[in-house]
């Protein structure tokens, strides 16, 4: 891409200090945007048993990583769990910035076990607040700052087995319904020129996967590799570039052939 006309932008990435979240964040920090990277700041911590409960970033990593970003990037902290936690984050961004260009729905929650057998009242409501109501509120409330020719992009993070994901239900579902959000919400905002699309990733090597994962991991992605973290921030660079100023409500599937 010749210019991706996202130097200065303001772009707000959820879970924005760890694995997909940092390399979306240092993507587009080598674009020349500023950053917002948000991290998870949560009393009482998680409660055992939840996958983000020992990888979750701590707020001096993403202090870190906004240092080490620079263009005047930073971090914040907020529980998209909670009833509050989305409209709050946006308006402590938007206090420092005065606008948000881009969102980034990447944060999640994903907990073990999750099958059906183990399903909860509970396990459901936990998984939907962070995948699928906390992305809504953002981009409602981040669509509610749009105005003029004040561009603005929203990007989902979901998954490619999004439509069938056997042995993670809560997860699996709720990641579904971001699907459905993205289209339905591009199809809405779309007259007032904000893009809403989705990412939708294959096995990627955030450090969950063993020697014994990884060999069967290569022989069900088609192009012979897991996915690494920069091959889902470059797909998410693109989608909110000027490249891809007439594509919305679109799932682009980066996962190697994975899940067809």
């Amino acid at each position: 891409m010749i210019n991706t006309r996202l130097a200065g932008r303001i772009v707000l990435v959820t879970g924005g200090s760890g694995n997909i979240g940092a390399a979306i964040s240092r993507a587009f920090a080598a674009q020349g945007a500023r950053v917002a990277i948000h991290y998870l700041n949560q009393d009482p911590p998680a409660p055992a048993g939840t996958e983000w409960a020992h990888i979750t970033p701590t707020a001096e990593e993403a202090d870190e990583l906004a240092n080490e970003l620079g263009n005047d990037s930073f971090a914040v902290g907020a529980d998209l769990s909670a009833p509050d936690g989305a409209t709050r984050l946006v308006r402590a961004v938007a206090a420092r910035t005065g606008t948000i260009n881009v969102l980034v729905n990447n944060a999640a929650h994903c907990e073990t076990p999750d099958t059906i057998d183990t399903l909860t009242h509970a396990s459901m409501e936990r998984h939907y607040r962070v995948n699928a109501v906390a992305p809504a509120v953002l981009t409602a409330e981040v669509a509610r700052l749009h105005h003029g020719d004040n561009p603005l992009s929203i990007i989902n993070i979901t998954t490619d087995a999004a439509r069938a994901f056997p042995g993670q239900t809560g997860y699996g579902t709720s990641k579904a319904a971001l699907e459905a959000l993205t289209r339905s919400t591009a199809l809405d905002l779309a007259p007032r020129g904000i893009r809403v699309n989705a990412v939708a990733p294959g096995p990627v090597q955030t450090g969950w996967m063993d020697e014994n994962v990884l060999a069967r991991a290569r022989e069900i992605v088609p192009m012979g590799r897991v996915g690494e973290p920069d091959d889902i921030a470059d797909a998410v660079v693109y989608l909110a570039s000027h490249q891809a100023r007439w594509v919305t409500g679109q799932i682009l599937q980066v996962a190697g052939g994975h899940a067809l």
